[in-house]
């Protein structure tokens, strides 16, 4: 039996190189083209075509990021992102906790009802909506404003779906005894609910925050000014007339654009696997 418990050990632990072995090679294969981006962004725009393609840089120009702030607004274009993102997450994140509160813990009548109604939205796309929501901005005089980007981002029937999730997930025990203590409704949500909740709240101010920050179309119907654009749409000025711009500078664009993202990934990845598994499919 003693050999046999070795052998079994043995395949145990060459399966587990061989796994990590293929994460490995699989995760350098998802970061190549990363990789190519930053590496092209270091060229000469001569060399960003050459065959074979170099994955690292053989000299490094960091003229090209120099040429972007040159040729553009570039921090314009990242405050306006930054300005517009923000405050549709907190807004976002505002609306939609309540929301999931009312939907969790609070028994009114047709409360499923209108909970499947709010879940529809999320088959709808956004192309389908554009239309009413250009003559709504239109009659509201604010096209060319970044209130046309913000008001429609502040509801997201995903947001309120995945926080009431986590918050059904939640012992009811937990507002009986501060019921009892004689704690209103607004003190229990956010004193307890609300930071219980958490993972959930950070996960969807993740997405809601990327999403935004990486959205063309609409910022591309709403504004008008070059100075209000926002960084998606602003940096197709890198690319110069009939796409015959500096190929470097453009992915240098492209490689700044992702610092900001990135670092709010950081923030809130440890808290995405919880608020994605917290609440499970309960409804």
């Amino acid at each position: 039996m003693l050999g046999t418990a070795r052998r079994t050990r043995k395949r145990i632990g060459l399966g587990r190189i061989v796994l990590d072995g293929g994460l490995l090679i699989l995760s350098f294969l998802m970061l190549v083209p990363f990789l190519w981006i930053i590496a092209t962004s270091l060229r000469l725009p001569k060399d960003s075509f050459s065959l074979p393609p170099a994955i690292f840089p053989t000299a490094w120009h960091i003229s090209n990021y120099a040429e972007v702030f040159a040729k553009v607004p570039f921090v314009d274009f990242i405050s306006n992102s930054l300005k517009i993102c923000v405050i549709i997450v907190i807004g976002h994140i505002f609306i939609s906790s309540m929301a999931a509160f009312a939907f969790s813990r609070i028994a009114f009548p047709g409360r499923n009802v209108l909970f499947l109604i709010f879940l529809s939205g999320l088959m709808i796309p956004g192309q389908v909506t554009i239309i009413p929501q250009f003559i709504m901005m239109s009659k509201l005089g604010l096209i060319d404003s970044h209130l046309a980007l913000i008001l429609p981002g502040l509801i997201n029937p995903f947001g309120i779906f995945m926080i009431r999730q986590t918050m059904m997930s939640i012992s009811f025990s937990f507002d009986e005894a501060a019921y009892m203590d004689g704690a209103s409704r607004l003190w229990v949500f956010l004193k307890i609910i609300l930071p219980m909740s958490f993972p959930a709240v950070v996960v969807t101010s993740v997405i809601s925050f990327i999403a935004h920050w990486n959205d063309f179309f609409r910022p591309l119907i709403f504004l008008n000014s070059f100075e209000k654009m926002t960084l998606p749409i602003g940096m197709t000025a890198l690319t110069g007339a009939f796409g015959t711009g500096n190929l470097s500078a453009i992915l240098a664009g492209v490689t700044l654009s992702l610092i900001v993202p990135l670092l709010f990934y950081i923030f809130g990845q440890k808290y995405l696997l919880d608020g994605m598994t917290a609440g499970g499919l309960k409804v």
